[in-house]
């Protein structure tokens, strides 16, 4: 058993949109210390056709990289992961097979993450590994997306997320390796356009009032950084002359093939031109003379966010950056929170009877959900239920990831009604018996009045669930007889589990 005075082992897989990367570490004392990095140039982004579905190609490089991971990770017994899909998973029409097969190769759940939680995360990172309390710019240029974030201290004040990086700008423009001064014009004008409204928030504006240091993270600052340094350009910094430099000698070599740059790596080349384009644009427009290098990355800063969650499961009061995330959503969208209490409260000692041996993750996820589970209100009383889904599968929440979302959404929209509309998630077994626990509790809680829990006796044996009621309930009670008896037959018909009133 591990000694509390034993740091804990934890590991992040990153899966961009050209490269797949894990990092195994541990936190010792509030210092990051790296056990192990690996990366492997996968170019998942590059395997999207015009549908927007991932090739099975592309997916068989992602497939065996993965393999590769699980086969490293089998030799840190213990190893505490977290894996994330950014941009190119967010595109593909047909992400849900491939996460399927590559959870099959990793043993391990893929979480896909939002454009905004990408930006956080890597301010998470990069603030933790190079702290100031200055006010600064982060960006990272992945391979079909580029992250902003401003921020102070360890404090992110504003992150966006852009649909443009250096795979899909150089396979648009460069993809035959050809480089001619009207592709790198024309590649500009496009990055420019994308990212034309981040100027009023991001730009340094006439008096530099909102940022002092600009800091570039990940791949292709610190590739243009590393040819930069091995030319003898700069000492990595990367300014707007360096980067001019650097766009004259691909027109010279005039072929991505003939561009033999010391500090230039194989697997950059391809890519290479699409990202000079972007940083280009980025000093150009938003007032950066210098970019320099940061230290710390996504996959950091999902490591140090994994143990922040990992802090919370262990204290059953802990609190992680979803439980913030879940009480900002409640304030935005008015929730009654007298009624989120009650309902939260029951559900949550209801499914302590109906799946006992429960993670605490899934413990978790029905507290967030009972908590938001009205948020749909604020949309129309109608059909808040469905009201209540769309928004928890589509809001960008702190800390969150989007399969994370959308399961809360599932529980949202299965609170009322019948069961028919989730067929399909109700095949997994965890979800049904926090739906059964929802729905319940919403019943019970109906009239949105305080509630005597010992009132709902229930007990289960296998998939057949008992509800007890005291003699004269029904009577003093109708209204929450009639729901509870829809209820009966809602279950009934889904043929998932037996629910009945014990006599």
């Amino acid at each position: 058993m591990r000694s509390p005075a034993t740091p804990q082992t934890l590991a992040a897989i990153d899966m961009g949109s050209n490269s797949f990367r894990l990092e195994i570490a541990q936190l010792v004392r509030g210092s990051y210390r790296r056990l192990g990095y690996w990366k492997e140039t996968v170019r998942l982004g590059a395997g999207l056709d015009e549908q927007q579905m991932l090739t099975e190609e592309a997916a068989q490089r992602g497939l065996q990289c993965l393999r590769q991971f699980a086969r490293l990770l089998a030799q840190w017994p213990g190893v505490q992961l977290r894996a994330v899909a950014t941009q190119t998973l967010r595109e593909a029409r047909n992400r849900d097979d491939f996460l399927a097969r590559a959870r099959q190769e990793l043993g391990h759940p893929i979480e896909v993450i939002s454009g905004r939680e990408e930006a956080r995360l890597i301010y998470v990172g990069v603030s933790r590994l190079q702290p100031s309390e200055e006010p600064r710019l982060v960006i990272d240029i992945g391979g079909r997306s580029t992250e902003m974030i401003l921020g102070r201290g360890e404090q992110a004040l504003s992150a966006e997320s852009f649909q443009i990086g250096s795979v899909s700008l150089s396979m648009r423009y460069f993809a035959d390796g050809v480089y001619s001064a009207e592709a790198f014009r024309a590649a500009q004008v496009a990055a420019g356009a994308e990212l034309e409204e981040a100027i009023q928030t991001f730009g340094k504006g006439r008096h530099g009032v909102k940022w002092v240091q600009a800091l570039g993270s990940s791949g292709t600052v610190g590739a243009v950084a590393q040819l930069l340094q091995g030319c003898g350009i700069t000492d990595g910094t990367i300014t707007l002359s360096a980067l001019r430099w650097c766009i004259e000698q691909c027109l010279a070599a005039g072929h991505m093939s003939a561009l033999n740059l010391p500090g230039l790596k194989d697997d950059r080349r391809p890519v290479v031109g699409g990202g000079l384009c972007i940083l280009y644009t980025l000093l150009t427009h938003f007032g950066i003379e210098q970019l320099a290098p940061a230290k710390g990355a996504l996959r950091q800063g999902v490591i140090f966010d994994l143990a922040e969650r990992l802090v919370a499961q262990q204290n059953l009061a802990g609190q992680d950056r979803r439980d913030h995330s879940v009480h900002e959503l409640q304030q935005r969208f008015g929730v009654d929170l007298a009624q989120a209490q009650r309902v939260q409260e029951l559900a949550l000692s209801l499914h302590t009877l109906l799946a006992p041996r429960a993670t605490r993750e899934h413990q978790r996820e029905l507290a967030w959900a009972a908590a938001l589970h009205e948020i749909g209100m604020m949309v129309s009383h109608h059909d808040h239920h469905r009201h209540s889904a769309y928004l928890l599968a589509h809001v960008d929440a702190p800390g969150f990831s989007q399969n994370q979302l959308r399961r809360l959404g599932s529980l949202a929209l299965g609170q009322r009604g019948g069961l028919r509309k989730l067929e399909e998630a109700l095949a997994d077994e965890a979800l049904m018996w926090q739906l059964l626990a929802l729905r319940l509790a919403v019943i019970k809680c109906h009239a949105r009045q305080p509630i005597d829990p010992k009132t709902l006796g229930l007990t289960r044996r296998g998939r057949s669930v008992s509800l007890r009621l005291p003699p004269d309930w029904a009577q003093a009670n109708p209204r929450s007889q009639y729901l509870l008896n829809e209820e009966l037959q809602a279950w009934s018909k889904s043929g998932r589990l037996e629910l009945r009133l014990a006599r």
